[in-house]
């Protein structure tokens, strides 16, 4: 079972920056991807950006050129570093790890962490 803890939210002002983490307990084969979503009250979740095995990115067109994902070298913890917050930026920021292929494949989702950006 793959446990994931998000880390990392808070209150901060327009333009500032906050970095996420989401570190994973009870892994025994990496994640093929990680992702970070996002959900403001009465929406659906949405993804923000991915990060392939291979290195491979992609992010939401609203967070392009702000939001960097990227992971440690064991593949266990995966970042969100979020720049140049908007308040459009507001609201709970989830990570999710899936294993497609191989033994052990799994999709696994964090608690959440909130994010507020205002001033």
């Amino acid at each position: 079972q793959v446990h994931l803890v998000e880390s990392g939210g808070g209150l901060v002002q327009p333009g500032g920056s906050l970095r996420l983490s989401c570190a994973a307990s009870g892994i025994i084969f990496n994640p093929d991807v990680m992702y970070w979503y996002c959900q403001t009250p009465g929406k659906e979740r949405e993804l923000v950006a991915s990060l392939t095995a291979a290195g491979n990115t992609a992010y939401a067109d609203s967070v392009k050129g702000r939001f960097t994902i990227s992971r440690d070298n064991d593949r266990t913890t995966v970042y969100l570093q979020m720049n140049n917050l908007k308040p459009e930026d507001t609201a709970v920021y989830y990570c999710r790890y899936r294993r497609l292929w191989g033994p052990s494949q799994y999709d696994s989702w964090g608690q959440g962490t909130q994010v507020t950006v205002s001033s």
